[in-house]
């Protein structure tokens, strides 16, 4: 496929970095010549240094004849407007990463009148992956996902006990038509060799045909224990923030956002609904106390530092809270927070290149090229209809 990248930035770089490599011809554009420079050292990628707002500049390089191009600046009006002039200039799909939350409130409106076909928006997309975790302990939705004749489910081992202890062959032998194709073990996502053997705590994801799978999945499938969610305190009032107080505030949870700038809070305290907005910082442990963190069902850090988010983290599993969440950008600190225990780590710039993935590469021989629990490994499964092939 041809592949125009307008944002040579983190989430440029990202999904290049996953494209590279699979038969793509890729030109990513930019306004910073030295770093198109070294990009073009690193990989086998057309560079092309100005502004993609000019029209002639997008007509010189065949946008036209481009399968997608992903608007991923850092200006969500120069994405806007970048992937409406490669629409009507004749682009196949566009795709724009849109981050502002007053956009988002009309993101139909937007798709529609510009004639953009994807608008990805790292911040929603980290907190649809905590909101799910929350409510349904992070299953595929229902737990169950679907394409043509195949299906991928996942579930507890503990709900299918004669798997534990066995080796993937063994398993193989025990089911017969189906897959393991990863294991969740202590937060970390492993993909399953021969001899991986099953343990107690882990959680499975097993593809087969759908008929099959559907049998299984009702006998595996439970409800996740926190449909009852009743309270959660987040840390950090800013965009994932905002998205996940408001969802955990429509589904019924008892919120706490703790943020330390006034003239943002009264902005959160104005716009949410049912949500109590603290104006303090959130590493001051007397605060965590007099708010009886201690108390909370689950706590999310989602600052805009890794290192607060990382000290955050530890502060609110020493309290016992039981679900601790947080979201870090470097993925040193991502591994870091995990070897402590933490539930659940996730990247943002992971979880919406993963998004554009799922986009690029469509549904009709892919059933899934998903983000399981916000790693950046993809397990990706092909379909003949008839056989099975993993990446």
């Amino acid at each position: 496929m041809k592949i125009t990248i307008v944002g040579a930035g983190k989430l440029g770089m990202k999904v290049t970095n996953a494209l590279v490599g699979g038969n793509h011809s890729i030109t990513i554009i930019d306004t910073n010549e030295a770093l198109l420079n070294k990009i073009s050292q690193q990989y086998d990628v057309m560079t092309v240094a100005g502004n993609a707002k000019q029209i002639r500049l997008l007509q010189r390089h065949s946008v036209q004849n481009c399968d997608f191009l992903i608007a991923c600046t850092h200006s969500d009006e120069q994405n806007i407007v970048i992937a409406a002039f490669a629409k009507q200039l004749g682009c196949s799909k566009v795709i724009a990463r849109v981050r502002d939350p007053e956009h988002m409130n009309q993101m139909d409106f937007i798709k529609e009148t510009m004639h953009i076909d994807h608008i990805v928006n790292p911040d929603l997309s980290i907190t649809l992956e905590i909101y799910k975790y929350l409510v349904e302990k992070y299953t595929l939705t229902n737990g169950i996902f679907s394409s043509g004749k195949v299906s991928l489910v996942q579930f507890k081992v503990q709900k299918m006990s004669k798997l534990i202890g066995h080796t993937m062959v063994e398993v193989n032998k025990m089911l017969p038509n189906m897959l393991i194709v990863a294991i969740s073990r202590n937060g970390k996502i492993i993909i399953p060799h021969g001899n991986t053997t099953i343990g107690s705590h882990d959680t499975v994801y097993l593809i087969g045909e759908r008929s099959e799978i559907a049998e299984l999945h009702k006998k595996v499938y439970e409800r996740g224990k926190y449909t009852n969610l009743q309270k959660v305190m987040i840390a950090g009032g800013g965009k994932t923030g905002y998205y996940l107080a408001d969802k955990l505030s429509e589904f019924g949870v008892a919120v706490k956002l703790i943020e330390k700038d006034k003239a943002r809070c009264y902005y959160l305290s104005t716009q949410l609904d049912d949500v109590m907005v603290l104006h303090g910082d959130a590493t001051d442990t007397a605060l965590l106390d007099e708010e009886n963190l201690d108390e909370m069902d689950a706590f999310v850090a989602a600052t805009g530092l890794d290192e607060e988010n990382l000290l955050l983290a530890l502060i609110a599993k020493q309290a016992d809270v039981e679900d601790v969440i947080s979201k870090v950008s470097r993925q040193n600190y991502k591994n870091l927070i995990e070897q402590m225990g933490i539930d659940m780590v996730l990247n943002p710039l992971d979880i919406v290149t993963s998004t554009i993935l799922r986009y690029i590469q469509g549904s009709k021989r892919i059933i899934a090229s998903l983000l399981i629990q916000g790693q950046a490994g993809k397990v990706r499964l092909t379909s003949d209809g008839q056989h099975l092939y993993p990446d």
